[in-house]
């Protein structure tokens, strides 16, 4: 089965990426069937060959997370973008005791009456000679 994948060329401390074609078990640092274009994260400078990214995606190719967000972005693909990386089990959990806790307050905060106590004016005092 094809993917298509990123393929870091750049040196350390200044990535650089190739968008590649190659067989899903095989190393990305290796060879590959086609080079696709080019991303630098750096800039955010991308260029791709969008005509042969649907070719192969017709073909049954199958892009990574990363590039299937990319494409999106780039108007090639619809689709809704993927969660690219992944929150621990414990993380998880916390953030759903925080969203919990954020919807109780919220919905006290709705609940607590939002009357207004008339102001009083205080009394002017008149300057002093």
């Amino acid at each position: 089965m094809l993917s298509i994948k990123l393929s870091r060329i750049g040196k350390k401390h200044m990535p650089y990426f190739r968008i590649i074609v190659l067989d899903k078990q095989k190393d990305p640092w290796g060879k590959f069937l086609e080079n696709l274009g080019t991303y630098n994260p750096r800039t955010k400078e991308l260029k791709i060959d969008g005509e042969k990214v649907k070719q192969y995606i017709s073909k049954g190719a199958q892009p990574s997370k990363t590039i299937h967000n990319i494409l999106i972005s780039e108007g090639i693909i619809e689709g809704k973008k993927v969660r690219v990386s992944r929150l621990s089990k414990k993380r998880q959990v916390k953030l759903t005791e925080k969203a919990k806790e954020k919807a109780e307050k919220k919905a006290a905060k709705e609940e607590a009456p939002t009357e207004e106590a008339p102001k009083e004016e205080a009394p002017k005092e008149e300057e002093k000679k």
